[in-house]
């Protein structure tokens, strides 16, 4: 096995994913949310049953909210899933809306329902403005609406936000720099309150293992629960690269990419932050892991193609970026972590997120708005 010493000295620096796009729903998706939309339901705002259990197991507090999420993703329950267990323990019952069930796992621990069967709610958060937020919005136009960015979007404003706009009682992002990126996003000058990530509340003891690197997929391909992100074929030859040299590839796969392309190596079992904890680096194609696996304390190397655009933040906290495979063996060898101010832009406060953007939601919940 190579030492990380070694591809230190760059003696072998000659050998040799970001979060998912994030596109609207797809055409069958589509045709049901706008069916969804003909159909009349009761959505008036109602606080759940004091005491009441609901089907997920936890039992409400007296007059705690129910929460309705629709995002960018509409069957992509990957990014509400950290709040699931800080919204059990607050009483607070959070739902995803998708345009169907049936490709939800029975056992995913996020609830899902369609906008028909969704419960009397609080609140609709939307975590974008692409079709299928948006439709839930305008199908449930009696809800009062947040806007909390749980994934990266890019700082051009989405062609439906105006129709949001108006509509928001919070708008909350994890980071600054994520918070600049929203606020383009919805063409909305409005304070964003920045909570931090739920995935850091929770971060991995760093204890690396010799030789590990940690590789971050992206999606290869789209399908209707959202977009794919270019530079695969490149982080694939990085792999190649790493592990020619004698480094540990370890996987950290996105949640939508085929692991089969990636079944050569360990295909880490926990989720890439908690991955994190034992890796000296990280490789991959920028996204919303990005600042997470800094926060973890892992140096991170981007992967960029042509073809990919993402915020600069994302850039920011990369090392070095790299669009040539045969870079992979020198730029992981001397990774090194950001300087502190560019951490905090990017990451955000670290620690008791969950509870922050919870806190926003359920103000944003009461019948009267609180003064901001």
């Amino acid at each position: 096995m190579v030492s990380r010493r070694t591809l230190l000295t760059g003696t072998l620096a000659g050998a040799g994913l970001i979060g998912a796009g994030l596109a609207g729903v797809g055409p069958d998706g589509a045709q049901a949310a706008r069916a969804a939309q003909r159909t009349a339901r009761q959505d008036a705002p109602m606080t759940s049953a004091p005491g009441a259990t609901h089907p997920h197991g936890h039992r409400s507090r007296p007059g705690s909210p129910t929460v309705l999420i629709a995002t960018n993703e509409p069957w992509g329950t990957y990014h509400v899933r950290p709040l699931v267990d800080a919204a059990a323990r607050r009483g607070i019952r959070i739902v995803q809306l998708v345009p169907d069930t049936s490709v939800i796992d029975p056992d995913d621990t996020v609830e899902t329902a369609t906008p028909d069967d969704a419960p009397p709610a609080n609140l609709l958060v939307v975590t974008g403005a692409a079709d299928w937020p948006a439709d839930c919005a305008a199908r449930l136009s009696r809800l009062p609406v947040a806007a909390s960015s749980l994934a990266y979007l890019n700082p051009q404003q989405a062609p439906r936000a105006h129709e949001l706009r108006s509509r928001l009682r919070v708008i909350t992002s994890s980071s600054p720099a994520e918070a600049r990126a929203f606020s383009s996003y919805l063409g909305s000058h409005r304070r964003v309150r920045v909570v931090g990530s739920p995935q850091t509340d929770h971060l991995p003891v760093h204890r690396p293992e010799p030789d590990t690197v940690l590789v971050l997929t992206s999606v290869t391909y789209p399908d209707e629960t959202g977009g794919a992100a270019p530079g695969t074929e490149l982080l694939l030859a990085c792999a190649e690269r790493l592990a020619a040299a004698g480094a540990h590839v370890v996987v950290g796969m996105h949640p939508r990419e085929d692991p089969s392309l990636w079944d050569r190596y360990e295909i880490s079992d926990v989720p890439s932050v908690q991955a994190a904890g034992r890796a000296e680096a990280a490789i991959g194609i920028p996204g919303t892991v990005f600042p997470l696996i800094v926060a973890a304390g892992v140096p991170v190397v981007g992967c960029v193609d042509p073809a990919l655009t993402v915020p600069d933040y994302l850039l920011d906290v990369c090392s070095s970026t790299i669009d040539d495979a045969a870079l992979a063996v020198g730029a992981v060898g001397t990774a090194e972590l950001p300087g502190e101010d560019v951490r905090y832009d990017a990451i955000g406060p670290v620690g008791g997120s969950a509870d922050r953007l919870l806190d926003a939601w359920e103000r944003a919940a009461r019948p009267h708005p609180q003064r901001r």
